[in-house]
């Protein structure tokens, strides 16, 4: 992102975009729990992806022609990489997990996003202050009270406490995978206009999906047999949750800082947090309640060091 590109985006649209990531997506947990209580998660998120870029494509070519599209191949592998990145590896796991992680305590534990940010910028020579660092070390233990094994966090679909935990681990494993395809994308050549570069990730990241379905055994056959509520949840994860959300998320990513675009990160968890409450009955446990202020507190101290940083500079 250039020094232009930043100055373009007004305060309006940067926190508009934003707003719509911190609503949108600390409700699609909730539609992700929904989708999968009957429909293949794998082949239905890539569906819901490759629906959702077919849609834009279609959308695109309508606005400005077919040549709009075109990118180079430079281009294409950059987004290639960042939507494998994001949402093969990233969304993906977390998609699996939730048939034994709550919906809830899944976005509060995606939450450590921000920490993976901190530490990827330690190692490429950034110098975080110390109240970055304080918030990093309160997140990552939150994150701990959610993942370790116990009675503190319930389990759902009739899970054991061995594979919530194995699978809250994955979400973390995950949200490595998100922070790193986040960092990379405004530092890798990929196509300029916004809309072009969601369309070629969720085309690349639905591919990638539905073809590990199809590895570990799911059937198209099996999208037949949803629920009407799996379908309505579906429906709104295509349109909403990525055409709306998910272009709002690549746009600010690469016209505001990482450390702001990242505050997603503890409002999220909030919303999820109450949806799945309020409609999926998910237990709120001393542990869910403890474990999120920690990383709520944590991930907030993170964004307070970040802006600190930024106004010394």
């Amino acid at each position: 992102m250039s020094v232009d590109q930043a100055a373009a985006a007004s305060p309006v649209r940067v926190w508009s975009a934003l707003w719509i990531v911190y609503v949108v997506w600390g409700s699609t947990y909730l539609a992700i729990a929904v989708t999968i209580q009957s429909l293949p998660p794998l082949i239905s998120l890539g569906l819901r992806f490759l629906v959702a870029a077919a849609l834009m494509s279609g959308w695109l070519a309508l606005r400005g022609g077919g040549g709009r599209l075109r990118v180079t191949r430079a281009e294409l592998g950059g987004a290639a990489l960042v939507g494998v990145m994001l949402l093969g590896v990233g969304i993906g796991i977390v998609t699996l997990a939730e048939r034994f992680v709550p919906s809830g305590v899944a976005a509060l534990i995606v939450a450590c996003v921000t920490v993976w940010v901190v530490l990827i910028r330690v190692v490429t020579g950034d110098h975080p202050p110390l109240v970055t660092w304080l918030g990093v070390i309160i997140g990552l233990a939150g994150v701990a009270v959610l993942v370790l094994p116990g009675d503190q966090v319930q389990a759902v679909g009739g899970a054991s406490t061995a594979e919530r935990t194995l699978w809250s681990l994955a979400i973390v494993a995950g949200t490595l995978s998100w922070a790193v395809g986040s960092w990379l994308q405004p530092r890798i050549t990929i196509p300029r206009d916004p809309l072009v570069l969601t369309t070629y990730e969720m085309l690349v990241g639905g591919l990638v999906l539905t073809a590990l379905g199809l590895a570990r055994g799911e059937r198209f056959a099996d999208m037949l047999g949803g629920t009407p509520a799996s379908y309505t949840a579906w429906i709104y994860l295509v349109t909403i949750g990525s055409l709306v959300a998910y272009t709002a998320y690549v746009w600010v990513v690469g016209h505001a800082p990482l450390s702001l675009v990242t505050t997603y990160a503890y409002v999220n968890p909030v919303v999820a947090v109450l949806l799945g409450f309020l409609i999926l009955r998910e237990p709120l446990t001393v542990g869910v309640v403890l474990g999120g202020v920690i990383v709520v507190t944590g991930v907030a101290l993170v964004v307070s060091g970040e802006r600190l940083g930024r106004a010394r500079t």
